[in-house]
């Protein structure tokens, strides 16, 4: 097993909570969802991020939780997220080169592994939907309480969907104001007609500054509810 130290990202309070509520609404999801696919419209909407967090958000409440990055084509946790020197990765476990064993990755955080993509193989999407896959898919069931998969935007590659038949059900992260409606409308029907499993989607990069409408009503609305909570507790 490979070891290293993450490097941490930093998030207000609103952020944080709301990683908390993600955690808590995939929970309700029922007891059968184990492995979870993350996945988003288009490139740039903040999938991989909201994969890393959750899954964060999965350890800090005490789950084993790995995650699994699948995004072979163009990775971008390594880059983002890794301190030290990391040798294998999900790809050469895929072609046979590595064990599960040999590519997991132990991080400085308690509960929390990682299984980074590896060198780009000529062939993402075959490797993706191969019984190899499968595998290491069933052998982290064993040894984990949650799985997070991080996958390619299902707008330009069908690897999210070939690799969303191996877990329990995906989230589609879209970005507040960046795609329509028709269009994700139709990422969506695309994941349905492959039989996956939608647990739902996350609207990420609002902006909170109270200039968009996201911002009016979120501000609006937190800063009345915890400004109301917290100010009944110092007045206890």
């Amino acid at each position: 097993m490979q070891e290293f130290e993450i490097k941490q990202s930093e998030m207000d309070f609103r952020a944080k909570e709301a990683f908390k509520t993600l955690r808590t609404n995939i929970e309700f999801s029922g007891g059968d969802i184990q492995v979870i696919a993350v996945t988003s419209a288009t490139p740039n909407e903040g999938k991989s991020s909201v994969s890393f967090e959750l899954a964060q958000s999965f350890a800090q409440a005490g789950k084993k939780t790995l995650l699994l990055d699948a995004d072979l084509r163009k990775s971008v946790m390594r880059s983002r997220y890794k301190r030290g020197r990391i040798r294998y990765g999900l790809t050469n476990c895929l072609a046979g080169q590595k064990s599960f064993e040999d590519v997991l990755c132990a991080t400085d955080v308690k509960n929390f592994y990682m299984v980074f993509a590896g060198p780009v193989p000529p062939n993402p999407s075959e490797l993706l939907g191969s019984r190899k896959f499968l595998d290491v898919v069933e052998e982290a069931r064993k040894d984990f309480d949650i799985v997070i998969v991080d996958t390619p935007p299902v707008g330009s590659v069908i690897d999210a969907v070939v690799a969303a038949k191996s877990c329990d059900g995906i989230i589609m992260v879209l970005e507040a104001g960046a795609i329509s409606y028709r269009f994700a409308r139709r990422m969506i029907e695309q994941l349905k007609a492959a039989d996956t499993r939608i647990l739902g989607c996350v609207l990420n990069k609002v902006d909170l500054s109270g200039k968009s409408y996201y911002g009016k009503y979120y501000g609006k609305y937190y800063g009345k509810y915890y400004g109301n909570y917290y100010g009944e507790e110092e007045e206890e």
